[in-house]
């Protein structure tokens, strides 16, 4: 499927990561979001209905970043997927980037990155 959706650098404030330090007040979170779908029929007939609408896209990376604590950047891109896959059956494949600016590392850094792709799975053999 060439056809994608791309939301890019959702901005979101959240609690996560491993250490205690970090677990105690809302840190920022930049999350991209690539949705593979078939947009022909969206570009065809100018209807919504035939598209994902972004808003409620946003508001599951608000959702998971905001009211869950995972601790590895990796479990968030992750919640995210899996409930993008589930709000959306018409969508075959997503790609989640989760980038944590606020880390801090013995070595400057702009930020720790995770990218995941997951796929719908097929019924059948």
């Amino acid at each position: 499927m060439a056809d994608r959706i791309v939301l890019t650098n959702l901005q979101v404030e959240g609690v996560g990561g491993v250490h205690d330090w970090e677990r105690v007040a809302a840190q920022p979170w930049a999350v991209d979001v690539e949705l593979s779908i078939d947009l022909s029929g969206a570009g065809a007939t100018d209807d919504l209905a035939r598209t994902i609408d972004y808003g409620p896209v946003a508001r599951i990376v608000k959702t998971v970043i905001e009211e869950r604590g995972y601790q590895l950047i990796e479990a968030f891109a992750e919640a995210i997927a899996g409930e993008l896959l589930a709000a959306h059956p018409s969508v075959d494949e997503v790609t989640v980037r989760v980038r944590k600016p606020a880390v801090q590392l013995a070595l400057p850094v702009d930020h720790a990155a995770v990218e995941i792709t997951r796929r719908r799975r097929q019924a059948g053999p």
